[in-house]
């Protein structure tokens, strides 16, 4: 018996949501007093490494061409599913992330397992259930799930809890799986160059604008500040709608959900179906011209005024701050 945790490789890195999904996993582990095992696929040395400092003690590496970056979900189900029996894995963990959303339902209809997807804390055991907490109605309430099913699957929300590494060795196995040929064909690939290269659900600072920016042309100065402070660039659904920015940027109840350490709104009303996908994140500061705007409810800072004065002095003084510092 273990605990699997799938663990993605991402532009030559093992994602963060992943780090934090193992360090979840080992946790679980210790107190069910079984194993933490891993199953990446086509990582490298550098890679395990890190997979095992996350607190994986085993790690089940995976070499098959059809699993790369682009793979079809339903062959890295079969993949997981394989190596889940082989183990003899009664709890599975993912990431509730684009490729977890995807593939986590999938391996629960194949191994007709219990799944609670978008977990935020760690399950309780009762007997030989789990009883697992996630955020219903929109974020303002929390639910208990209790998942009953022999294999129990969890999807565990990104930025719920800050990734640790440690001095942690895993032993490594080498696995071979058979996933058949992709009914999929990858015409192009399309990756973000705005802001930094983190994927919005692992972002832990986030810069977001709205139709308050008056259009398109406006965004320079959104982009200087969040490159300034390290930051990844979001938006409002209406700006995404009216292609001022690219959908991938949108966050919210019909977009991205994030839970970032800092998430600055510029320009943004604060409608509800807009906080749904901010409202976990630790620290909000708003700005916004209209101080009757909702989202200064929500606020922990609030900066009544005109985004384009406020933004370019905003960004001046943490330059000049960084450059004292340095």
């Amino acid at each position: 018996m273990s605990v699997l945790i799938f663990t993605e490789i991402n532009k030559g890195k093992v994602k963060k949501a992943s780090l934090e999904c193992i360090n979840y996993g080992a946790k679980i582990a210790q107190t069910l007093g079984t194993t933490a095992t891993a199953v990446v696929f086509n990582a490298d040395a550098a890679q395990l490494e890190e997979i095992g400092k996350a607190g994986a003690t085993k790690i089940v590496s995976v070499k098959n061409a059809a699993l790369n970056n682009d793979a079809d979900n339903a062959l890295i189900a079969s993949a997981v599913e394989q190596v889940a029996k082989a183990e003899d894995s009664k709890v599975i963990v993912f990431a509730f992330d684009v490729t977890g959303k995807a593939v986590a339902p999938r391996l629960s209809g194949k191994m007709k397992a219990g799944l609670v997807a978008g977990a935020v804390d760690y399950p309780v055991a009762n007997g030989n259930a789990l009883e697992v907490k996630k955020n219903v109605f929109s974020g303002k309430a929390t639910a208990i799930y209790s998942i009953n099913s022999d294999v129990k699957i969890i999807s565990l929300l990104p930025n719920s809890f800050p990734v640790s590494l440690g001095e942690n060795k895993a032993t490594v196995e080498e696995s071979s799986v058979e996933v058949g040929t992709s009914k999929i064909t990858v015409k192009e690939t399309k990756s973000s160059s705005s802001g930094t290269s983190v994927p919005l659900p692992e972002a832990e600072l986030v810069v977001s604008a709205g139709r308050g920016m008056k259009g398109p042309e406006n965004w320079g100065m959104i982009e200087e500040l969040a490159n300034v402070i390290g930051a990844t660039t979001a938006c409002s659904r209406p700006v995404a709608d009216m292609h001022w920015r690219p959908h991938h940027e949108h966050v919210g109840q019909t977009g991205i959900a994030i839970r970032p350490n800092l998430y600055i709104a510029i320009g943004i009303s604060g409608a509800i179906q807009h906080l749904a996908g901010v409202n976990g994140s630790k620290t909000i500061v708003v700005i916004n011209s209209d101080k009757e705007a909702p989202f200064f409810k929500s606020a922990d800072y609030g900066v009544v005024g005109d985004a384009f004065t406020i933004v370019p002095k905003l960004t001046e003084a943490i330059k000049k701050l960084k450059a004292n510092s340095n």
